[in-house]
């Protein structure tokens, strides 16, 4: 898998790759290296998600206006 440099990069590989294996046309081998690198990118974006909702429980931790840290619903 390249570098992805971006959350955002990183999801339209993976609709990029979607997009192919919905259509059919490749090999088994092709089938299975591209869904690998879907997995990949799975995690990566994942791992993003969590830095995210991290940083924004961090945020939102010491505000004085009264509101509540509460884990982000999924």
């Amino acid at each position: 898998m390249e570098e992805i440099v971006s959350f955002e990069m990183a999801l339209t590989r993976l609709e990029e790759i979607v997009l192919r294996l919905e259509e059919g046309n490749l090999s088994l081998e092709e089938s299975l290296t591209i869904f690998q690198e879907a997995v990949e990118l799975l995690r990566f974006l994942e791992k993003k998600l969590r830095e995210a909702e991290g940083r924004v429980l961090k945020l939102t931790a010491d505000l004085d206006s009264g509101w509540k840290v509460a884990p982000l619903e999924g």
